[in-house]
């Protein structure tokens, strides 16, 4: 059941209308929207087992500035979210506010 609803997230999340792309001057360079770095994000969370994509946020600036919230069960669960945010094309950094329950 929880595969099928992280799944359902990644399909949502991918079918989603968002701007791809937003053009600079140089047209070969591009960068990332913040609704594309968040859909990047939690579709990486949900691919992940360990990591809950239901109980861990994810919200993007414009500048790439990525802040997760919720929960996780572990120290380990929440900075294996930090890492995949981290590792996400576009995001510049990372603002880590999830709460471990134990």
């Amino acid at each position: 059941m929880k595969t099928n609803l992280k799944s359902l997230l990644v399909i949502g999340a991918l079918v989603m209308p968002m701007a791809v792309f937003a053009a600079d001057s140089d047209p070969v360079s591009t960068k990332l929207t913040d609704t594309v770095i968040t859909a990047k994000v939690k579709a990486e969370f949900a691919k992940d087992k360990e990591v809950s994509a239901t109980d861990i946020k994810v919200e993007t600036d414009s500048k790439g500035l990525v802040q997760l919230s919720g929960t996780a069960k572990s120290q380990a669960e929440a900075d294996k979210a930090v890492h995949i945010a981290k590792s996400t094309k576009g995001v510049t950094a990372v603002k880590n506010d999830i709460v471990v329950t134990q």
